[in-house]
């Protein structure tokens, strides 16, 4: 029988945000999956209804959230699919570094395009 084995500690802090991320991943993603295929159809999406519905404050913060959760629950993810395969020493540093810049840069560029599309800039 294969050992199992995860970089998770059962219990621990990145253990208990990548299980709270996905349960609000699910939700968020059911909520976005209703309004883009149920209320607004595929093809009625455009820019000015995407810039509309920023407009609305309750869209606006749930859009800035799902963007920083996924963004962390992906990451975390990767990096600890990784550490799994049994990256260690400088290399986890350098990974661990190159995914934290790159997420904070995709959570500045996100929050960036929101307050363009809410016309906050």
């Amino acid at each position: 029988m294969a050992e199992r084995y995860s970089s998770f500690t059962p219990g621990g802090t990145a253990w208990l945000l990548q299980r709270v991320t996905a349960a609000f991943l699910v939700v968020v993603l059911a909520y976005h999956f209703f309004l883009l295929h149920f209320v607004n159809h595929a093809w009625e999406i455009t820019f000015a209804g995407t810039a509309a519905r920023m407009e609305n404050i309750g869209y606006f913060v749930t859009m800035i959230l799902f963007l920083i959760t996924a963004t962390f629950h992906g990451v975390n993810g990767v990096y600890n699919a990784l550490v799994n395969q049994g990256l260690s020493g400088t290399p986890k540093k350098v990974v661990l570094g190159v995914l934290t810049i790159a997420s904070l840069a995709l959570i500045v560029q996100g929050i960036w395009v929101a307050l363009v599309w809410r016309g906050m800039m």
